[in-house]
């Protein structure tokens, strides 16, 4: 069948039936962009659950968001659509009830609320210290009242973390505990601590502490979510029969407004979700490296994540999809129901043309998102017929696709 490129603001599509014609696009006017090789989505072969797409809000540590800083952060229609809140459970159990502006806020669009403790109270440690040290056994249950206290007091915590990056030492609030430790408190506790717990939140995804804490088996009856951090670790696939949340990660300090780091930020979501992992949470929402910035503006990797945050929301699934069509060119796909939500960076320094075929649902057409260097959401739709279609993505861009 014959096919035929149809201009569309900075992009291409094709209807089946015409010859195929070049022309130049409105991002480029020196190269033709390049036709490349075709992402193949499949809706028939459902993924992994998407619990959605967040960042942290550390209050005792830095200033608690404002009220335009949260609906900047949590709302689909105005701001990121961020649908993960992740919170910090003080040692001081006087300081909870601050915690529940933003929660409760954040509740309100529907984001889900997940809550790491960095450290127990001194007195429930070994060291009496709130830096490094270890959890004592005669103070188990009396954590996990601490623990349950917090859910209690601020409502609506959907998972809990016992400790933060247990296999790290460093300077401020911590536990140094090994796997087979922390599993003892889950397994002692875990039915205890106010919410299903999220566990072992290493570092690095540390995939020998992970198999060793689950291989305590009660620990891992007891354990709702396997969480982690990426310092220093590419996303890998880890199939321990439960979901995989990313709970923490910051790639660099550097302006949150400079693109090339924020189309890294696009890659990190991509390559998380390719690796099967059902949650990503950045940092600190609120940050010069932040989601939004200390001025409260969305910041490009705020813009970045809200191509996958304002679109796939909590409940979806992703589905099969070319993960690396071409060169530069990465995509994941995703769906609820009938509807289909594609995402497509191109890391590439020109605009490069890509093709997309759909099998396993029906789709008349898309609304269109773009951000790039010099645009954030910028928005068209289009039609397509047939299941297969084309487009140009624009040079070093991120575009999302929502079937209509």
């Amino acid at each position: 069948m014959k096919k035929i490129l149809i201009g569309l603001g900075a992009g291409l599509f094709l209807l089946s039936g015409c010859k195929k014609q070049q022309e130049k696009t409105p991002d480029s006017t020196t190269s033709q962009a390049r036709e490349e090789a075709t992402a193949v989505i499949n809706a028939g072969t459902v993924q992994q659950n998407i619990r959605g797409f967040g960042g942290a809000s550390i209050r005792g540590w830095i200033a608690d968001l404002t009220s335009d800083q949260r609906t900047k952060a949590f709302s689909a229609s105005s701001g990121i659509g961020i649908s993960v809140l992740r919170v910090r459970v003080s040692p001081n159990s006087s300081d909870f009830a601050a915690e529940k502006a933003t929660i409760d806020a954040a509740k309100s669009y529907g984001a889900s609320v997940i809550a790491s403790a960095w450290t127990a109270p001194a007195s429930m440690k070994d060291n009496n210290n709130l830096i490094g040290g270890k959890l004592k056994t005669s103070s188990y249950a009396d954590y996990a009242a601490h623990l349950s206290n917090f859910c209690s007091t601020v409502g609506g915590v959907s998972a809990i973390s016992p400790t933060n990056e247990p296999n790290i030492s460093v300077t401020y609030e911590s536990m140094s505990l090994t796997a087979s430790e922390v599993a003892a408190f889950v397994a002692a506790q875990g039915s205890n601590c106010g919410a299903s717990i999220m566990a072992p939140e290493t570092f690095n995804m540390d995939q020998t502490y992970m198999d060793t804490y689950l291989s305590n088996a009660t620990a891992k009856s007891k354990t709702g979510y396997v969480c982690g951090h990426i310092y220093g670790k590419t996303p890998y696939v880890y199939s321990p029969g439960k979901e995989v949340w990313m709970t923490e990660h910051f790639t660099n300090t550097t302006d949150a407004n400079d693109w090339s780091s924020a189309l890294g930020v696009a890659k990190e979501i991509h390559d998380c979700m390719n690796a099967g992992y059902n949650m990503y949470v950045w940092w600190y929402i609120r940050r010069s490296y932040g989601l939004i910035d200390e001025s409260s503006n969305i910041t490009k990797r705020g813009y970045v994540m809200s191509q996958w945050a304002r679109y796939v929301r909590p409940g979806y699934n992703k589905i099969s999809c070319t993960a690396n069509p071409a060169s530069g060119v990465y995509v994941t796909a995703y769906k609820s129901g009938s509807k289909i939500v594609v995402v497509a960076i191109n890391q590439n320094t020109a605009v490069t043309y890509q093709p997309f075929s759909i099998s396993g649902v029906t789709v008349a057409g898309f609304n269109r998102y773009r951000t790039t260097s010099a645009a954030n959401l910028a928005a068209d739709s289009f039609t397509i017929s047939g299941g297969s279609f084309g487009i140009n993505l624009p040079a070093q861009s991120v575009t999302t696709l929502v079937s209509n």
